[in-house]
């Protein structure tokens, strides 16, 4: 016995939909854009999308772009998806973007300059609506090449040092410096830096502010006290941390430009002996997820990455509703999370 193929239900479209409720197709169009529904009565917004509900009406995401020229997406690029500090910014860009029609294109931009232009190109290609870049350097021609094409773009996570687009970013000085004192008050003097990469606002910021806090308490900062990474990942920072014990024997406690590179000082610490805190202290920055859960718990600051994705959405869409603002750096308040990674010096 064979069974019969079953039939694709038909499309309906915005025509069709409208001849069912009895209205014109624009109040149809406006009644199921979030951003136009108020612009239709209450009554006959209700009724048009019962109808389209159970009709099963698609919206036709094509047709609407070259009806309105906004094809309503926003490409979203991450230097490393497998970094977990980025999956709660997406999230909240998602959020925001979601309950105004937008949908998101979320891409791993990896490290190397070509394919990440390559993949710009191919965004702007789709049209898309806006740009949120978690992948910018501090001086970087990815950023100026999205301008000079007229792309909305907001930063996130990470800044340009000219400020040639609005950004959300944590406040790197800050939360470097609170680390330090954090260190300090528990009798550390003798504290090593896992810097990131100085190309980079987060690795050059947050260098300058272990430096501050250093001289702040009249701390010796010698050059083997900063070691910087070459990139924010665990491999990375097994790495330097192994350089930096080297170079500056005596250290008590090390203070980390990210949790990844803090994660890789608890291998480089295990491989010699070392026990995390009671031989050395670490203190990572992001609060990514699940650094709670490893062993010892992770001290570190965090950077309230949600709400940086929701703020850096809301940006964008400031620019893409035809807000003429200027642009503007939003700078959050970082927090110290004491966890058991750190402890008072042996002796």
């Amino acid at each position: 016995m064979t069974s019969s193929p079953i039939e694709p239900r038909s499309r309906v479209n915005l025509r069709r939909l409208a001849d069912e409720v009895g209205v014109h197709p624009s109040t149809v169009s406006r009644a199921l854009d979030p951003t136009k529904r108020h612009l239709v009565a209450d009554d006959v917004a209700d009724r048009i999308t019962t109808a389209a509900r159970q009709l099963g009406y698609r919206p036709n995401p094509v047709a609407a772009s070259l009806r309105t020229r906004r094809s309503t997406l926003v490409g979203v690029l991450v230097p490393d998806i497998t970094n977990p500090v980025f999956s709660p910014i997406i999230s909240g860009i998602a959020e925001i973007l979601g309950a105004e029609g937008y949908s998101t294109i979320v891409a791993d931009a990896g490290t190397e300059f070509g394919p990440r232009m390559a993949l710009i190109d191919e965004l702007i290609a789709r049209r898309v609506d806006g740009l949120v870049l978690a992948t910018v350097s501090r001086d970087d021609p990815m950023l100026e090449h999205c301008l000079a094409e007229g792309v909305h773009v907001v930063l996130v996570n990470r800044a340009d040092d000219s400020d040639r687009a609005s950004s959300v970013v944590s406040d790197d000085v800050a939360g470097m410096r609170v680390a330090v004192e954090h260190l300090y008050q528990l009798g550390h003097r003798v504290i090593g830096h896992l810097a990131g990469p100085s190309t980079l606002s987060t690795g050059h910021l947050r260098r300058v502010g272990f430096e501050q806090a250093m001289q702040d308490h009249g701390l010796a900062v010698p050059p083997a006290a900063i070691v910087e990474a070459a990139s924010y990942d665990r491999d990375e920072g097994e790495r330097a941390t192994a350089r930096l014990l080297q170079a500056y024997p005596g250290l008590t406690a090390i203070a980390a430009a990210n949790d990844l590179l803090a994660l890789g000082a608890y291998k480089a610490l295990a491989a010699r002996g070392l026990r995390c805190p009671a031989d050395v202290s670490v203190v990572g920055h992001n609060d990514m997820p699940l650094v709670d859960m490893v062993e010892p718990p992770l001290t570190t600051i965090r950077i309230g990455p949600r709400d940086m994705g929701r703020d850096a959405a809301r940006l964008l869409l400031e620019r893409m509703t035809g807000s003429a603002l200027p642009i503007r750096r939003i700078v959050l308040a970082p927090d110290l999370v004491f966890r058991a990674s750190t402890a008072a010096p042996r002796g």
